[in-house]
């Protein structure tokens, strides 16, 4: 009976760790939304944040729009 409840315990805790665990990622992903970060750049806006953008592959290389998508 001892060990059934502290199964029982074990899983609990286990279960409520995952859920705090998908709480924090939903957390970040939503700050993340909020922040509002382009999708996508201007050459001009990379070239502004200290970047180079390679129009052959569309993106912004270096800089604080590195390996975003070059619009």
């Amino acid at each position: 009976m001892r060990i059934r409840r502290t199964l029982a315990a074990v899983i609990a805790t286990a279960a409520l760790a995952g859920l705090g665990l998908t709480g924090a990622a939903t957390a970040t992903a939503t700050a993340a939304t909020a922040k509002g970060a382009p999708s996508a750049v201007t050459p001009s806006e990379c070239r502004e944040g200290g970047g180079t953008p390679d129009l052959s592959a569309n993106v912004c290389n270096g800089g604080t729009h590195d390996g975003q998508a070059v619009d």
